[in-house]
Parts: C-alpha cells; sequence; structure tokens
C-alpha cells in the first residue's frame, strides 16, 4: 500500500476562509482554480510555510500538523517533513552553481555531491553541472530546482504554478518528465495550476478550487466531462450552459423549458418545475446542411441562429452563433468538417442539440465534493458524431 496524505484545515485569510478537504495517493493531483482561490495557501500549509487555524494534515501515521479541540497541538517543523516545494520563479541561488545548488539540501553529508550530480544526470543537466543559474534557459532552471526538490528524498513534492512562464515545448516535455519521475518514485506530487492544458497534460485527479473549496474532486475525464454544479462549470470555463426548468419526465426523454425554447433531455428523476442546470459541448453540436433532409434524430432539439464568429484552429474550428432570444451558443468541429459549408460571420445556420449529449446537472442538497450531475452520455463510440 502506498502513501497517502490527508488534508483538512481551516484558515482565515482576511476576507477568504480557507476550508480545504482532500486526499492524495501516490499520484499527481491537479489543484486548479482561479487566481486568489487558495491553492498556493494550501500548498503552504502542506510544506509547514503557513499555520492553520485548525484542522490537520497528515502523512500516514506522520502528523505534519494538528490543531483539534481535546487533542495536543502539532506542527512539525518545515525541515523535518521531507516536502519538497518547486517555485515559479525557481527560487536557485543566483551565487551557486546548478550542482552547487542542488546539492545545498545535502549540506555535511559526505556523499553530497554524488548524489547531486546523480540528480542532475536523471533531469539531463549533468553536462550543465559547473553553470551558473543566469547561464541556463527557464527549462534548464526548473530541472535544476526539481533536482534541488527531490534531493532530501522527498515522500511529497509540490510544484506551484511551476512550468507557468515556459513556452508550450519546453512544458510538454516538463510534463513528461514529472509524469516518469513521479511513476517511477510513487511520490505524492500535488500540482497548482490554471492552465486546464496543463492540467491535462500532467495530471491523474483534478480538484477544482474556488473561494478556499474543493468545488469537486476526482478523475480528470470525470470531472470535466461531469462537472458538479454550475461553479464547477464557470470554473473550468466549459460553454454552452443552459438553466432551464423541466416540464415533462416521460419513459425516455425529459422535456426542458429553455426561456420559452423546448428541449427534449436524457430521463431524470425530477418532478416538472424543477429548476436545472443543463450544458452541452461544442464539439457534441452538429451543424445542419441546409440542402439535406432531416432524420428522425437530427429533427430533435433543432435551433436557429446566426454565425457572429469564426475562429480556426489546428485541429478544431469554433464558431459563436448567436440565437433570436441573445442567447449564445459555440460549436467545436474537426477541420474536416463542414468543408463545404460557408460559414463567414451573418451566415444564418441550423444547429442540432443532440438530446443524447445534454448533460444535466440537478438541484441537490449535497456537500460540495458529493454533488454530481444525474445524467451523461455521448455517442456509442464514445465520440461526437459529425455531418448531417
Amino acid at each position: 500500500m502506498g502513501p497517502h496524505l490527508q488534508v483538512d484545515i481551516e484558515k482565515r485569510l482576511g476576507p477568504l476562509t480557507l476550508q480545504m478537504q482532500f486526499s492524495v495517493a501516490a499520484e499527481i493531483l491537479v489543484l486548479f482554480g482561479p487566481s486568489g482561490a487558495g491553492k498556493t495557501q494550501t500548498l503552504q500549509a502542506i510544506a509547514g510555510l503557513m499555520r492553520p487555524d485548525r484542522g490537520r494534515i497528515a502523512l500516514d501515521d506522520t502528523l505534519f500538523f494538528r490543531r483539534e479541540a481535546g487533542l495536543r497541538p502539532v506542527h512539525l517543523p518545515a525541515r523535518k517533513r521531507r516536502v519538497g516545494y518547486v517555485f515559479q520563479q525557481y527560487a536557485l541561488f543566483p551565487h551557486l552553481t546548478a550542482l552547487a545548488n542542488v546539492a545545498f539540501p545535502l549540506a555535511g553529508q559526505r556523499d553530497a555531491r554524488d548524489r547531486a550530480l546523480a540528480l542532475l544526470e536523471r533531469m539531463r543537466l549533468g553536462h550543465l553541472a559547473q553553470r551558473m543559474p543566469h547561464e541556463l534557459s527557464g527549462g534548464q532552471q526548473q530541472r535544476v530546482a526539481i533536482a534541488r526538490a527531490l534531493a532530501a528524498e522527498p515522500r511529497v513534492l509540490l510544484f506551484d504554478e511551476a512550468f507557468a512562464a515556459l513556452d508550450r515545448r519546453i512544458r510538454e516535455r516538463l510534463h513528461a518528465d514529472l509524469r516518469a519521475l513521479q511513476a517511477e518514485q510513487q511520490l505524492i506530487v500535488i500540482y497548482v495550476t490554471h492552465n486546464l492544458d496543463d492540467a491535462f497534460a500532467v495530471g491523474h485527479r483534478l480538484a477544482v478550487v474556488r473561494d478556499g473549496r474543493v468545488e469537486q474532486i476526482g478523475q480528470l475525464d470525470d470531472v470535466f466531462t461531469c462537472p458538479a454544479n454550475r461553479r464547477v462549470l464557470e470554473i473550468l470555463g466549459i460553454p454552452n450552459a443552459i438553466a432551464a426548468r423541466v416540464v415533462e419526465v416521460t419513459r425516455g426523454q425529459t422535456v426542458l423549458d429553455w426561456d420559452g425554447r423546448l428541449l427534449t433531455a436524457p430521463p431524470l428523476d425530477l418532478p416538472p418545475g424543477a429548476e436545472v442546470t443543463a450544458y452541452i459541448r461544442p464539439e457534441d453540436i452538429r451543424l445542419v446542411y441546409p440542402d439535406r433532409p432531416l432524420n428522425r434524430m437530427l429533427g430533435q432539439n433543432l435551433i436557429e441562429g446566426q454565425v457572429i464568429e469564426r475562429r480556426p484552429g489546428r485541429h478544431l474550428h469554433h464558431l459563436r452563433v448567436a440565437l433570436s432570444d441573445g442567447h449564445l451558443v459555440e460549436i467545436a468541429h474537426p477541420a474536416s468538417s463542414y468543408t463545404t459549408l460557408p460559414l463567414p460571420p451573418g451566415t444564418p445556420v441550423r444547429l442540432v442539440l443532440r438530446k443524447e449529449s445534454i448533460v444535466v446537472i440537478a438541484p441537490r442538497a449535497a456537500t460540495r465534493q458529493q454533488e454530481a450531475p444525474i445524467y451523461a452520455s455521448e455517442s456509442p463510440d464514445g465520440a461526437p458524431e459529425w455531418g448531417g
């Protein structure tokens, strides 16, 4: 059985009250959320750089922090926690070589130089051991910082926006290095970012953080495809949120009233009149060719609008369509689709919101981490269907 870190803390930080509850095994957990959500303060509490007002932090049987009624307080000094911390700004000593920076946590140990050099070799930097920080690129400096964090043989490794300032190619390489390192050493890694691409590139699980609390935690794909509530939708930047009211529930479908427009959705165990939030992914919205007849499936949830923006991309093209009632809908489709359909701004279009692709989030009295969508589905082969 691998290591297990448990965090359950509370800390008053001006207008924000940090109330973080989660656990991490030997994996990479991504803390994702807007600036000021409390992500960095959480890392600092785990590392011993900030003392919570109350709660508990424990790694297996080792208490890092405890302040609970009726129990003896515990605050293990940072130097005894064996927690590695990698900062965004690298925080290397400018007057020391790369080798000396990595060896710094090993001061006084006879094999400090050999161990530091081995870590630099592990990060593919052995040939730069005698370089000063200003002689290294940003990616090289960050790998030196990772090697230094590993020097003390940490059981937990923390990354605070560590790759944010690097270009995409270097970030991708470091993400691969981090995944390999975590798997090799079975480390607990907590990775803070506000970049979803980074989260998907490096993480195993995702914790969505807002206002000092975890809104939802789970496997990356599960959180992204089944957000727990409207707040998570907004934090993840998922478009096409729909505030609707249940009109009718039958065995095969639910009818929703979306500001006077009726939509069919998957069947739900909800009474008529229930207020819900639904959404549909941009990839699941289909455009209708004006010169082709509609089949029965495409006849459901047919809406009309006008293209107001078209953004080509390497793999997906994006459209924003304004509906007659003022709502905006975002569509994403492969670059190879709809090549014969002219779509400049101002073009009238017809869209199909496939019933099976509408995800409904029902109101329910649950904790933030327990909330879950009632229904989510996709096409039988797990991919959106294109054309029409």
